[in-house]
């Protein structure tokens, strides 16, 4: 890739940096990234500084990304769980839970506590992890956990805690997820949110509703909190990709995403499309699923020139996000695949509001400055 030296030097001393970056206008951006003005909608946001990762609260949410570069990774501590945790142990009535895999024992542990004073704590996983230690204690408890047992994954990594809040991402509640692997993981406090999810959750835990089982049913697919509209879908049930395909089509100035997995020929080819239009495109994809895919679009999206590399993160770089005209974040558990489109249980948010924006493109920066 073609970085100018400015860019190396200032990316060179973000990356030997413990400290978080709030991110500025200032900020050293990848090639054709031109930091947008942003317009406050509410009050200024707050900085959540993490040991081992990087974090910002809002009127109505928390949003945090890992940080597989700090000292205290190896240690698993300092991450996006402890906030999770603390969450957690703030419940008073209700935690509903669905995650593909679960090692990490401070939510093993908050999980635990809440179960023992009285919270009902409800689990759906995906079955092939659910003979794993940590599940299994939460079982020997009493916690009643759910199985996809579906040939396709229950891959969904939400939190629902007393129908108000919502903690959702890429973010797997394992060891790697929280401290060797790039990922997101949002907080938001919302009781129509919180609808959206639980009434996903009951699909899978109540009704034993997983994959192409479950038909749409979200009860507020569009959310506006304090100004920033929010659109919400569910995989297979919303059929994602088509809404997906719109946005990507409607971008006017630049596309920036970090993708785990990117096999999906309808949006590889909406996403060329915009390129040839003259829409700045750049993106980091995971390199072991890069070199591992059939089909990946990576080949073809440097056939067309485009800036698209391979991460740089011994761990996996699992990140779900596509940011449009840095103003629009898509993130989730949908990785760009037909498997999440027809076969996985998986969410997706789309997030209209350019100071999150802006947290989503200094991860991207980080990735991005580590890539090759």
């Amino acid at each position: 890739m073609k970085k100018t030296l400015t860019y190396m030097l200032a990316l060179l001393i973000l990356l030997t940096s413990c400290e978080s970056i709030t991110p500025t206008a200032t900020t050293t951006p990848p090639p054709g990234l031109t930091p947008a003005p942003v317009t406050p909608t509410s009050a200024p946001l707050e900085e959540l500084p993490l040991p081992a990762g990087y974090g910002v609260r809002g009127a109505w949410f928390e949003l945090y990304f890992t940080n597989p570069l700090s000292p205290l990774a190896s240690q698993k501590t300092g991450g996006p769980d402890g906030p999770l945790a603390d969450a957690i142990d703030a419940a008073r009535l209700t935690v509903d839970v669905a995650i593909y895999s679960l090692s990490l024992n401070s939510i093993r542990d908050a999980l635990l506590r809440a179960h023992n004073r009285g919270v009902q704590v409800r689990m759906v996983m995906e079955s092939d992890n659910m003979d794993r230690a940590d599940p299994q204690k939460l079982k020997d408890a009493g916690i009643e956990i759910i199985g996809d047992r579906r040939e396709g994954l229950m891959h969904d990594k939400f939190i629902v805690i007393d129908n108000s809040e919502v903690w959702m991402g890429s973010m797997n509640f394992t060891d790697s997820g929280g401290y060797t692997d790039n990922n997101n993981l949002m907080r938001i406090q919302s009781v129509k949110m919180a609808e959206n999810y639980t009434k996903e959750f009951e699909e899978m835990f109540t009704d034993d509703k997983f994959g192409p089982d479950v038909v749409a049913e979200t009860p507020n697919p569009r959310v506006t909190i304090d100004g920033t509209p929010i659109d919400i879908y569910f995989s297979p049930d919303d059929h994602v990709q088509a809404s997906f395909l719109e946005l990507i089509d409607n971008a006017q100035e630049s596309i920036y995403f970090m993708a785990f997995s990117f096999t999906a020929d309808p949006l590889g080819e909406a996403v060329r499309a915009r390129a040839e239009a003259g829409v700045t495109v750049a993106g980091v994809m995971e390199t072991e699923q890069v070199k591992s895919n059939i089909g990946t679009e990576f080949d073809p999206f440097k056939q067309a020139g485009l800036d698209v590399a391979m991460d740089g993160n011994p761990g996996q770089m699992h990140h779900k996000v596509m940011i449009i005209d840095q103003s629009i974040v898509i993130f989730g558990s949908y990785n760009f695949t037909n498997s999440a489109e027809v076969k996985n249980d998986e969410n997706l948010l789309v997030i209209y509001n350019a100071e999150i924006a802006e947290w989503f493109i200094a991860e991207f920066q980080r990735v991005y400055a580590q890539a090759h």
